[in-house]
């Protein structure tokens, strides 16, 4: 008998669906229909390619009311956080549908043969493990690459937005993509193991946690599959003495806040230089203060429930136990099922839980420094390498001190974010492999060389 997967709103804790788990005779069909598909997919132009997602861009525009409720039901971002979370995925689109054949093109190498080159080839089937965070974008931001550079899909999302999952197939089935192109699969992590020791599946993605990834990784590695990891992220927000500390602020609740802090590329560790830390903190806590937390429904709140219960336990049992290490509680600090209140603690040991831990909802921590040189000796002092930001006045002390970080990105007076334009991935316990821009399409290739030899036979007959 088939196992019962059931959904929850969030914020009311009222259940939404259910479904079905798939059978392994289920999931194998839909393994060779991908394997099917992929023989005409792979011949299929750029241009071809590019007009399918132009259409799944307008039909993501065209939904996207109806695409924003059901992501605010099922995992209880905001509504206005689930609409740009759409438009995005739009965006997304319509990027790689332009740029993609540009993106690939071969790299012509001049050598000794008459012609050598670097071509770029589909993998084959990539198994996407995809979060609920982003249970819209996380989808997008590896499938459209993915698929624009010859490849086929099975997505395993996370069971608390299964209906977001099938959502996404009706979008592509929408927007013509022809049968076995892009398909969900609902289960849970059972069928992983089958699915990597399958020789039809190519490769594996995965977004989410640390165990995660290392298990996924392992399994990759056994079957000897390539594999993509995005995982967690603690990030440090650094603020020097001559930052203009409303921006830096406002940017680090931002970053903190959004997603009721269930965000991976985000700011959660603000290290502070000593002469402008009590005025920064006084900042920051003013604008924690005026976060409106509400119904995700409600067009006034700012900050909605996290996603399950079971996430919320974590984050009060980290908050408990960062209290009881000596940090101070300025703001928050109260939880009531999903809903956790926007939270801020000072006086944070680089040896507590929330410094060396990821903090996966609305905690923000404040740590104080000497100078800019603790600031990167703490903010490397983690497992993670995911990204970081530097606020300061100065732009080539900055980018001096961005080389020095360990990590994937570097924000400097900005927000941490993702851009379809520009690659993304971590170092460290964070994962590796990139997505996005040129380089995330092409980890999603085979990188083959080819090497056209002088053709002696016909050089000599030429001379003769």
């Amino acid at each position: 008998m088939a196992k019962i997967v059931k959904t929850i709103n969030p914020y009311t804790l009222e259940p939404v669906e259910e479904y079905a788990e798939e059978t392994p005779q289920q999931i194998d069909t839909k393994v060779e229909q991908a394997s099917d598909a992929l023989v005409h997919w792979a011949e299929v132009s750029f241009a071809e390619r590019g007009q399918y997602f132009k259409n799944l861009a307008n039909y993501l525009r065209a939904h996207q009311d109806k695409l924003a409720t059901l992501i605010t039901t099922e995992m209880g971002k905001v509504r206005v956080e689930a609409v740009a979370e759409v438009e995005k995925c739009a965006a997304q689109c319509a990027y790689y549908a332009d740029e993609a054949e540009g993106l690939l093109q071969p790299d012509l190498i001049p050598t000794d043969a008459q012609k050598s080159l670097v071509v770029y080839e589909p993998v084959g089937i990539v198994l996407a493990i995809m979060p609920w965070n982003f249970p819209f974008w996380q989808v997008f931001r590896y499938s459209v690459p993915a698929l624009m550079a010859g490849n086929v899909t099975l997505l395993k999302h996370a069971p608390n937005v299964f209906g977001c999952a099938l959502a996404i197939e009706k979008a592509y089935r929408a927007a013509g993509f022809p049968e076995g192109i892009f398909q969900t699969i609902l289960t849970d992590t059972d069928a992983v193991e089958r699915l990597l020791a399958d020789d039809r599946v190519g490769m594996v993605t995965l977004t989410g946690s640390e165990r995660a990834g290392s298990a996924v990784a392992s399994l990759a590695g056994k079957n000897i599959k390539k594999s993509i990891l995005e995982l967690g992220g603690s990030d440090a927000l650094i603020v020097l003495a001559d930052a203009d500390l409303d921006k830096a602020a406002a940017a680090a609740v931002q970053s903190r806040m959004a997603n009721a802090g269930q965000v991976c590329l985000a700011a959660k560790r603000f290290l502070v230089e000593k002469s402008v830390k009590e005025a920064f903190t006084q900042k920051v806590k003013k604008l924690i203060e005026e976060l409106k937390q509400g119904d995700p429904m409600n067009p006034e709140s700012k900050l909605g429930p996290l996603a399950r219960p079971d996430l919320a336990d974590n984050l009060e049992k980290q908050l408990k136990e960062a209290l009881a290490e000596g940090a101070t509680l300025l703001v928050g600090g109260q939880r009531e099922a999903c809903n956790f209140q926007p939270t801020l603690l000072d006086h944070v040991s680089p040896d507590s839980v929330v410094f060396r831990e990821e903090t996966f909802g609305p905690l923000a921590i404040i740590t104080e420094v000497a100078d800019e040189n603790e600031a990167i000796r703490l903010a490397n002092q983690s497992r993670y390498g995911l990204s970081a930001s530097i606020w300061t006045q100065d732009s080539a002390k900055a980018e001096r001190l961005s080389r020095k970080l360990a990590v994937g990105s570097v924000f400097i007076n900005a927000v941490p974010r993702s851009d379809s334009r520009l690659p993304i991935g971590g170092v460290k316990k964070s994962g590796y492999g990139r997505e996005l821009a040129e380089a995330g399409i092409k980890d999603f290739c085979v990188t083959k060389t080819v090497y056209i030899g002088q053709n002696e036979v016909a050089t000599r007959a030429a001379g003769e």
